[in-house]
């Protein structure tokens, strides 16, 4: 699955899905959302592009 990470504020990510979805996740839903892909926290800028 691919997806892209935008922090939109220091407490919340929009996950957006190369299939036009997207959802908004706090940084508690987040950690849950990359341990469920098999990642751990992303560090480093704003916006992350993971395929998978």
């Amino acid at each position: 699955m691919s997806f892209n990470l935008n922090r939109i504020n220091p407490n919340q990510t929009q996950v957006l899905y190369q299939d036009g979805r997207f959802e908004t996740l706090t940084n508690e839903e987040l950690e849950e959302f990359l341990l469920q892909m098999g990642m751990s926290e992303l560090d480093g800028g704003i916006e992350q592009s993971v395929i998978e």
